[in-house]
């Protein structure tokens, strides 16, 4: 027999906006290397590039910003690590 505090919870509908590519939308052609600034927001505090599904791009501009966040820290605009503790 069951008991009343095994039941699982229930389910609370939420509305899931979907997120949409900032470089679709705002007809921005190819991110720039040399805009620093511009690509840390692709970018967790660790310093770490984001997955798509956080930040929302689509498949062909996500392999653009990771092209581009690659060179950006070979010539020096962006770090390769995260600032120290």
């Amino acid at each position: 027999m069951r008991t009343s505090s095994s039941r699982r919870p229930e389910s609370r509908t939420t509305t899931v906006v979907p997120k949409t590519c900032v470089f679709c939308d705002e007809k921005i052609g190819t991110p720039d290397a040399e805009d620093g600034d511009a690509l840390r927001r692709f970018l967790s505090p660790q310093v770490k590039m984001l997955p798509r599904r956080k930040t929302g791009t689509c498949a062909k501009h996500q392999r653009q910003v990771a092209r581009a966040i690659k060179r950006a820290r070979e010539i020096g605009y962006l770090p390769y690590t995260g600032q120290r503790r």
